[in-house]
């Protein structure tokens, strides 16, 4: 792989100057010149005996806004799945189009993609669940709405709803056989225990 091209793409998608112009830049039209450039950058770079070897070249393409908000959309619903399969705790979350928005912002970048998305949305939602949760703010059942807040310049956490029926915890799978001993040079797998259930927890109001 090579980022051959990478500064010229770049200044290609933000129209020079910094900022990106879906609406002036056909979509089909500027794929094409993205590969163009890159192609053409390979060519500058290796020997001709080179490139000859080689079966194909693939381009990236960088992520358009449509693609960013599939990934957000994705990435959030694995931390929703997160918070429902924990013990205790289990409550729903949603974030809204100005909350997006800013977690698009601050989790993509047009050179690198949604390379950092995952670590902004650790550090934007995740953390400040798991605290409203350690702080019992939040509890079993309930709504919280992540939005965007202009004044504050912040995401802000509100209680939107309470005591809602969650889905159904997924199954945990079987735990794998493990070999209790060793007889005529035969292992022997122990006996699956039975896991004790768990307390529901309270709910604090």
């Amino acid at each position: 792989t090579s980022n051959l091209g990478g500064g010229e793409i770049t200044e290609m998608m933000q129209g020079g100057m910094g900022f990106i112009q879906p609406a002036d830049k056909p979509a089909a039209s500027l794929d094409q010149k993205v590969e163009r450039t890159a192609v053409e950058a390979a060519r500058r770079k290796f020997a001709p005996e080179f490139m000859n070897r080689l079966d194909k070249v693939v381009v990236f393409h960088p992520l358009r806004r449509q693609q960013l908000e599939q990934v957000l959309e994705i990435e959030l619903a694995q931390v929703q799945d997160r918070v429902l399969e924990t013990a205790k705790g289990q409550f729903l979350f949603r974030v809204t189009q100005p909350g997006r928005d800013f977690l698009l912002q601050e989790g993509t970048d047009q050179r690198y993609g949604a390379r950092h998305l995952k670590r902004a949305i650790e550090r934007h939602v995740v953390y400040p669940l798991a605290n409203l949760l350690a702080t019992e703010q939040v509890h079993l059942g309930d709504l919280i709405c992540i939005d965007w807040d202009n004044e504050q310049d912040r995401l802000t956490f509100v209680r939107e709803g309470e005591n809602l029926a969650l889905p159904a915890r997924k199954p945990e799978p079987a735990p794998a056989a493990k070999a209790a001993g060793a007889r005529n040079g035969k292992s022997a797998d122990a006996p699956n225990a039975t896991p004790s259930p768990e307390p529901s927890p309270r709910l604090a109001r």
